[in-house]
């Protein structure tokens, strides 16, 4: 980390130094503000050192090792030896490691004041930090997530996503207690290293945030996989047993397995941070804020995880940006929630902007809503990565594409076009007739804007 600061007034005072402190740090500073960053732990947050970026890195070497298993259907013959667990930690940390050091660097260079250290908003204008005050004319809240832990005992055969991306060893079973973007992620890699995998769902599908017609998809192929889930009823009780863990759901139903993965999502980091004491409001621990991201006292902003909506790394950094251009003046465009791209890195992966096919519907009414989806089985790259799956655009009838969603191996990398059309607001026919490079996954994004305009070529 950069030296603690010495100077004590800033124009800009922000406590937390993960994706969404970081990001309006830097952008103050562009603005020729001065920045002090409180930071407890390390630069990066959560994303950066237990989430988004360490996961990704499990999930490339889960993605190998089925490529190993798979590869003599392409006529390459090659065999898998074994799966070290600790190597892909090493890997793992090597990335983490390369990116810290990057972070660090980069905001010594642009002179933003890291302060290191646990801080507390201790007036309207000033955070303490290990007994000493600072100032800032414009105070930033970024305090971040944590795991959900619903009270249950962390630790041994029990772990959140933070303890299992330290494992050293690959366990023979895992129960894994909700089946959203991290359980379904940890379920994707685990059975690709060959845990035998089962998902504890309350609710009735898995990753049910999404569009009705990907999650079938999802839920077909880790049943074809043999990932096992239980949907629909919430689990009772957790304990260790000698040689793993029991847990048992509200029906009496019993499972069993050597570990348990915690995924049941993420709260926010707030309590004992003095937030309430300068009047600010929160509801669960979430501080709310109106459309710009004010609290209504002082100037006083929230960012981030602690904000209630989606908890997304790049959703902190835009709204890191907004703020440090709002404190600038330069009056900067809100971008809703719904439109934010969001991505699961499951085998198949899955990509989503806007608005899914029943919200639509509940937002612009059910005859105001018109869709297409177009199947990667006409798609010459997907066959040739050996993937299915869909491409699915929703679009308001005679208006604009408000949702583009997508399923298979390696779709991704569609989310950038997606989240143009989606945020620029384009009709099917603005999309249908730019051309999409051939032989590419990207093609299946203009077919299903040509079929929602009435003319498919390829369907």
């Amino acid at each position: 980390m950069a030296d603690t600061a010495t100077a004590q007034e800033f124009d800009v005072l922000i406590l937390g130094g993960g994706s969404a402190g970081y990001a309006a740090a830097l952008r103050s500073v562009q603005y020729g503000m001065s920045v002090g960053l409180v930071e407890k732990a390390k630069l990066g947050g959560t994303c950066l050192h237990t989430g988004c970026i360490p996961t990704k890195a499990y999930l490339h070497a889960a993605e190998l090792a089925d490529e190993a298993r798979t590869s003599s259907k392409y006529g390459i013959h090659t065999t898998l030896d074994s799966i070290d667990m600790a190597g892909v930690r090493d890997f793992k940390d090597g990335v983490v490691a390369g990116k810290f050091k990057g972070l660090s660097g980069l905001l010594k260079m642009k002179k933003v004041n890291v302060i290191e250290g646990e801080g507390k908003l201790v007036s309207q204008n000033q955070i303490e930090v290990d007994g000493t005050r600072y100032t800032g004319k414009n105070i930033i809240l970024a305090s971040g997530s944590e795991s959900k832990t619903f009270g249950l005992p962390i630790g041994g055969n029990i772990m959140t996503s933070t303890e299992a991306l330290q494992l050293d060893r690959t366990p023979k079973s895992a129960i894994i207690l909700g089946g959203g973007v991290i359980g379904s992620e940890f379920a994707s890699a685990w059975h690709s290293f060959g845990v035998d995998v089962t998902i504890i769902e309350g609710l009735d599908h898995l990753v049910p945030n999404e569009d009705p017609e990907v999650i079938k998809v999802l839920e077909r192929e880790f049943k074809k996989k043999g990932i096992k889930s239980n949907l629909g009823t919430f689990f009772e009780k957790v304990e260790e047993t000698g040689d793993g863990v029991k847990v048992t759901l509200a029906d009496g139903k019993e499972f069993t397995a050597e570990v348990c993965l915690v995924a049941v999502g993420r709260g926010p980091v707030t309590a004992g941070l003095g937030y309430e004491d300068q009047g600010i409001t929160l509801d669960r621990g979430f501080v709310i804020t109106n459309e710009r991201l004010h609290t209504g006292v002082g100037n006083i902003y929230a960012i981030g995880d602690i904000v209630p909506g989606v908890q997304l790394a790049h959703r902190g950094y835009q709204q890191g940006h907004f703020v440090a251009e709002e404190i600038a003046g330069n009056n900067p465009i809100i971008v809703e929630d719904i439109n934010i791209p969001k991505v699961t890195f499951t085998d198949p992966e899955i990509m989503s902007v806007g608005y899914s096919e029943p919200k639509a519907k509940e937002k612009f009414g059910e005859s105001n809503v018109e869709t297409t989806t177009y199947n990667l089985a006409g798609n010459g790259k997907s066959s040739i990565l050996g993937t299915g799956g869909i491409i699915k655009m929703v679009r308001q009838k005679n208006g604009p594409i408000v949702g583009v969603h997508g399923i298979g191996k390696r779709i991704s990398e569609q989310i950038g076009e997606s989240q143009l059309i989606v945020n620029w607001e384009a009709y099917p026919e603005d999309v249908a007739a730019f051309v999409h490079a051939h032989p590419t996954q990207n093609e299946s994004l203009g077919e299903a804007a040509m079929a929602l305009n009435g003319h498919p070529l390829h369907g």
